[in-house]
């Protein structure tokens, strides 16, 4: 498997330097699929920085840089008009004795199976002028974890073939040969170094040129999304998916402009993480983020799909579809694969396949299983679909008998984790990180560990479990997984509650003591429901403190613990879904005002980031710092932090619907600084569309479009 290469270091070690997405003049994303692009804001790029044009994990293109009459572009603008395409505008360097350049340079990128770049310079001056183009093209096809950890060595050979119209580099390893083609629409003068055009510009003319990169992983040739040649009014596969998959969504309006914009904003990038396999292009999962996470991740896309419920079920329906068919069926160490476990993670590295099936599949991942359960359990809540479950029951089975054998792996009713191949994960809960999980006064804990938020997990899972044997009318199974969901409160209570601290112990370490440290996970467990009371008052309470608040959202960590630094990456830092779920949690036990003030921190962030929610950012208090601080290899589009301001909306409006059991619950609690919530045409059942309104003075509509729920207020879920 290519993660697990003796010649390499573990990509999920992550004690090595990272490299950063800032470079000086910034970086643009553009993505598509398991395809994306990272290039400066000319659109070169440069390999000194983490960017490229990668396609399954590997670096297809590694230097892209163009230069007219010997000098870079001077940017001007760079605009997205989609999540796969890029217009970077720049003005060439103004001539000896010259104030102002006459030329400027459009640079039209689509990227999607490969990469076309149409290039385009006009003379705007008075007199013609003499424009002489050159690009220089690389590729190295390093491994995204080398690219991304600043270790690229060169593995195999590499052969380049120089022609007048184009370039092809071959790399030649034992994993077999991959290429890249890059052909020119014009032809070209050629060496080395790199390719050139000349031309003569009148005034307002215009010269253009197309540039396609093809590749082949090994599997032979992979068809380009966008080509050369094409015909402007022809629609490419990825502009038709994603307008198609816009006109599906429901209408979302606030009347709050600033969150409005960040609800679209969240839906494009959603709609740009799309993956789609090309065996099963029905069934659409979500990549976990750009760019370094553009494959699928059982955890992210399970929480993401969850979060998205209320404007695209099919996500869901995908996401639980595909984990249930990567589904573990053996013991393998090397992989952590399990019987019933669900993946963490599809690599492609030492592949050129394009099937989610075809990549090389890791398991270490903890709560991926019971989170499985409990999206299968709320997939049937928002749809009625009973075939569905009926398709999935054996693998709900499965992942249920795997909590209990593989799980819980000493008896003592906790699930539990300890890594079986040392290439693996150290810690794998949310926070995978290697010093993720420590006590309060810094100390590594030892595995086994049972982390809290997984039992809360494990208790929606087991009470998931158990509606569905309801529905299908088992009432024996449904009454063994709620037994066995109460037994696991009452020793939760018992082993996890810190009475002195008035918190929930992160975990539990190998010797079963509790790990001390005060964390964000235990916003978790008020959305599980495993909590209730008055220690879920006093998890409340604590969440909003001033040590773990940093008037942008909690912190992973408290700034008392020995381990906090606000840079960490899983000590410190804010996490936008880990705020999500804490006030979907805050707001299910009640307390609005806590929710409401995380909702506007969290707000604030996506607005200081152009609506976009970072995967992360550093946990600096905003009393030292009035913006938000990046965390330098933050993802940016990803799934989770995209989904996040639609689990806002969710919680806001108290949205609960069971389809099956013919019933909506609506419990509305808008902030005072929101006029209101509509989501129009929302899907619900087989085909039904719902409209939700909701004032901020408490009153609210439904129009269930015919389907005869019988609608009701209040509390929607113990």
């Amino acid at each position: 498997m290519a993660f697990f290469d003796s010649t390499d270091s573990s990509p999920f070690e992550g004690r090595g330097a990272v490299a950063s997405l800032v470079s000086g003049e910034g970086t643009v994303t553009l993505v598509e699929g398991q395809s994306f692009a990272l290039s400066g804001r000319t659109g070169d790029i440069d390999p000194d920085f983490p960017q490229g044009v990668f396609e399954l994990d590997a670096r297809v293109v590694s230097r892209w840089q163009l230069r007219v009459n010997g000098h870079r572009l001077e940017p001007l603008a760079v605009a997205t008009p989609t999540p796969f395409s890029g217009l970077f505008v720049g003005r060439t360097h103004p001539p000896p004795g010259r104030a102002d350049a006459s030329v400027i340079a459009v640079r039209r990128r689509d990227v999607g199976r490969g990469m076309r770049e149409r290039i385009e310079l006009t003379n705007h001056g008075l007199e013609a002028c003499r424009v002489e183009v050159e690009l220089q093209i690389d590729a190295d096809f390093a491994d995204l974890f080398a690219v991304k950890e600043n270790r690229v060595r060169r593995h195999g050979s590499l052969l380049r073939r120089i022609e007048p119209d184009l370039v092809r580099v071959a790399h030649r390893s034992s994993r077999g040969e991959r290429v890249v083609t890059v052909t020119f629409s014009e032809p070209a003068e050629v060496d080395p170094a790199g390719c050139w055009w000349t031309c003569v510009l009148g005034p307002r003319e215009t010269w253009e040129l197309c540039l396609q990169v093809e590749i082949d992983l090994g599997e032979g040739a992979v068809t380009p999304l966008f080509r050369c040649g094409a015909a402007d009014d022809e629609s490419p596969v990825p502009v038709r998916r994603l307008e198609d998959w816009t006109e599906r969504l429901p209408r979302l309006h606030t009347g709050h402009p600033p969150l409005d914009r960040t609800l679209q904003r969240s839906l494009t990038d959603l709609g740009a993480l799309r993956i789609f396999d090309p065996h099963q292009p029905e069934l659409p999962v979500i990549a976990a983020g750009a760019p370094w996470f553009m494959t699928l991740f059982g955890r992210d896309s399970l929480l993401t799909s969850w979060m998205s419920l209320p404007v695209d079920p099919d996500l869901a329906r995908g996401v639980v579809r595909t984990l249930a068919r990567l589904q573990g069926r053996r013991v393998d160490d090397r992989t952590e694969e399990e019987p019933g476990k669900i993946l963490h993670e599809v690599r492609f590295g030492g592949t050129g396949a394009l099937s989610l099936g075809g990549g090389d599949r890791y398991y270490g991942s903890i709560d991926a299983t019971p989170l499985f359960v409990m999206l299968v359990d709320e997939l049937h809540r928002w749809t009625g679909d009973d075939a569905l479950v009926a398709e999935l029951t054996p693998a709900v089975d499965a992942a249920m008998a795997w909590i209990e054998e593989f799980g819980d792996r000493d008896g003592d009713g906790f699930v539990e984790y300890e890594r079986r191949s040392e290439r693996g994960l150290e810690n794998q809960g949310w926070k995978d990180s290697w010093d993720a999980v420590r006590f309060a006064d810094g100390r590594l804990a030892r595995a086994p560990i049972a982390l809290c938020e997984v039992q809360g997990y494990v208790y929606a899972a087991h009470r998931a479990r158990a509606r569905l044997a309801r529905h299908a009318g088992d009432e024996i199974l449904a009454h063994h997984h709620e037994s066995r969901a109460t037994a696991l409160r009452e020793r939760f209570e018992e082993a996890f509650w810190l009475p002195d601290a008035g918190v929930y112990a992160l975990g539990l370490d190998a010797a079963k003591r509790p790990i001390d440290a005060v964390a964000s996970n235990m916003g978790h467990l008020l959305w599980t429901g495993i909590v209730s009371g008055e220690r879920a008052a006093r998890v409340a309470e604590r969440l909003l403190d001033a040590r773990l608040f940093s008037g942008w959202g909690v912190r992973t960590l408290a700034t008392d613990m020995a381990a906090y630094n606000p840079v960490s990456y899983h000590n410190g830092s804010v996490w936008p879904h880990d705020n999500a779920l804490a006030v979907l949690g805050l707001l299910r036990h009640g307390f609005v005002d806590e929710a409401h003030r995380l909702i506007g921190a969290q707000l604030d962030v996506a607005l200081a980031h152009a609506g976009r929610l970072p995967e992360l950012f550093a946990g600096l208090d905003r009393s030292e710092l009035p913006v938000p601080a990046a965390y330098p290899t933050s993802c940016s589009p990803q799934a989770w932090a995209a989904a996040s301001p639609l689990a806002w909306i969710r919680g806001l409006l108290g949205l609960e619907p069971d389809v099956s059991a013919g019933t909506l619950t609506v419990a509305p609690a808008l902030p005072p600084w929101l006029p209101g919530i509509v989501i129009e045409e929302m899907r619900l059942g087989p085909t039904g569309r719902v409209t939700v309104r909701a004032g901020a003075d408490g009153t609210w509509e439904v129009d269930d479009g015919g389907l005869g729920l019988e609608v009701t207020s209040g509390a929607g879920r113990s």
